[in-house]
């Protein structure tokens, strides 16, 4: 038997979760969590094993899973919490050790910027994995077309590690001129040549056109990973970047 007194309201399991209630409602709505039980007068009310999968829930919203995929998971029959448990631990722990490498990058960026340290172009960039930059590239891909993505990760695989490196570091490059010409404008001839070459070096992931030009630069500004890499060079270079690609697709002939 169940009793009211050892239950949360969706007010109560709102403030001790950190969600809120409309989430909830949103979660029950789409049969991804149910209540224990609901009173006569209509009220949800959970129970401690609801606050469990809750748990869950946000857990793998936190490595970014939909919610249609986290109601696959967490409503399989060999569903095991304790091993999704370990499994979040596992990658969370792979999640900090990332960040705690970003982290001595930015420091050591803080120094070089202070003049305090010396920092070489590959320290610059030693918290960015090629694994990271062809994750961002397939994300942003994503956005218009899922064969887009495909294509462009069996072309990426095809190169050899030589070749992607090469590439990476011609991309890393053009951020660095791009970062030394902002004194020149965002309509300058140099500037707009540097978004040329940025445009060509995109060709070996994929080929957008001038809209997805335009949005990866708005995303640039827009998403903090992405922002976050481009600060490590200069606080102004992601909204720069966007003002120049807006230029460069203006000349190209984009009404």
């Amino acid at each position: 038997m169940v009793y009211i007194n050892a239950m949360f309201t969706v007010k109560q399991l709102s403030r001790l979760a950190g969600v809120t209630p409309r989430t909830l409602h949103h979660y029950d709505a789409i049969g991804l969590l149910k209540p224990t039980l609901i009173g006569a007068n209509g009220y949800r009310y959970y129970g401690e094993d609801v606050l469990l999968s809750l748990q869950q829930i946000l857990f793998y919203r936190e490595l970014d899973l939909p919610l249609a995929d986290i109601k696959q998971i967490t409503g399989s029959q060999d569903f095991d919490a304790l091993r999704a448990l370990e499994s979040h631990r596992s990658e969370l722990g792979r999640r900090k050790a990332r960040l705690e490498k970003l982290l001595r990058t930015v420091d050591q960026t803080i120094l070089h910027l202070k003049g305090i340290k010396a920092m070489s172009n590959k320290q610059l960039f030693s918290g960015f994995s090629e694994e990271e930059q062809e994750r961002y590239a397939a994300e942003a891909e994503q956005m218009y077309d899922p064969e887009t993505v495909r294509a462009s990760n069996r072309k990426w695989k095809s190169y050899s590690a030589e070749q992607k490196q090469h590439i990476l570091d011609e991309g890393r490059q053009i951020y660095l001129d791009m970062a030394s010409s902002m004194p020149k404008g965002a309509d300058s001839v140099e500037v707009t040549a540097l978004v040329e070459r940025w445009r060509k070096n995109m060709d070996y992931f994929w080929t957008p056109n001038l809209e997805q030009l335009l949005g990866l630069a708005s995303m640039y500004g827009q998403d903090p990973r992405f922002k976050a890499n481009f600060d490590q060079i200069d606080l102004r270079l992601a909204d720069f970047m966007r003002a120049a690609v807006e230029v460069y697709v203006k000349r190209a002939g984009r009404p």
